[in-house]
């Protein structure tokens, strides 16, 4: 009790905590631009439950990992090298959930852009997804994220507690956010092309940061937010184009 009024106290701490909960709230975009789309492909009575369900066991998920933070801690570690160049679990995973992302929203692209695909690689022809397929594979990716996102909180601070209400408020966030993410994408066609071109990108960094190459988040939200701007004026060029037709 006397630790948690200590840190409550702490001006520094506050910091940290403010610095970490929007940390968590701009990762969590990523996994939550996921989970709109897979959600879309389910029928429609189940849409909210899953994605509920999904968000819910991503919060289990990443306070569980933080009870085992001095696991997560190791995962960093070198478990091997190939010519000279060390990896790590945290590597792997994070190799293996940015192929999984570029898999799948490569298939979604090749499903939208070919309205007759045919039997294929990708097995196209099957527009609809189950319950728990969904389920695991929100779960396959909340892994990759939670993993990734509970060691950069360990750099930023070594308060389990603050760690716990970043964790919390970030999840709370993505809970709200995510039916009215997943209708506007729903009702907007072209926007699923580019949450899908974004998961290409996101897929592509995470594969890039296992095998050693830092790229700054910064840029790669800069971009995404460019694209949606320059997105959110094309719908506006639309709309006053079918005002126009309708007058």
């Amino acid at each position: 009790m006397d630790y948690l009024l200590q840190l409550a106290a702490d001006p520094a701490a506050w910091v940290a905590l403010v610095t970490l909960v929007a940390m968590e709230i701009v990762l969590g975009i990523d996994n939550l631009i996921f989970i709109s789309i897979l959600t879309n492909k389910l029928p429609a009575q189940h849409r909210t439950k899953a994605r509920r369900i999904g968000i819910g066991l991503a919060l289990i998920m990443r306070l569980g990992l933080l009870g085992t933070i001095a696991i997560i801690v190791t995962l960093t570690q070198p478990i091997f090298s190939v010519f000279g160049h060390p990896f790590s679990w945290r590597d792997l995973i994070l190799i293996s959930g940015g192929l999984f992302l570029v898999w799948k929203a490569t298939k979604e692209i090749h499903h939208n852009v070919d309205p007759d695909p045919g039997s294929d690689m990708f097995e196209t022809s099957k527009v609809s997804i189950g319950f728990g397929a969904a389920i695991v594979q929100i779960l396959m990716l909340d892994l990759v994220f939670s993993i990734d996102s509970i060691i950069t909180a360990v750099g930023m601070t070594e308060h389990i507690p603050i760690m716990i209400i970043a964790v919390i408020a970030a999840v709370t966030v993505m809970l709200l956010a995510a039916d009215p993410l997943a209708k506007f994408i729903e009702a907007n066609p072209t926007v699923v092309m580019l949450a899908l071109g974004f998961l290409i990108m996101i897929g592509m960094t995470l594969i890039a940061e296992g095998f050693g190459a830092h790229v700054p988040k910064g840029y790669v939200y800069a971009a995404m937010a460019f694209s949606s701007g320059i997105e959110v004026l094309n719908m506006m060029v639309r709309r006053a184009s079918r005002k126009k037709g309708a007058h």
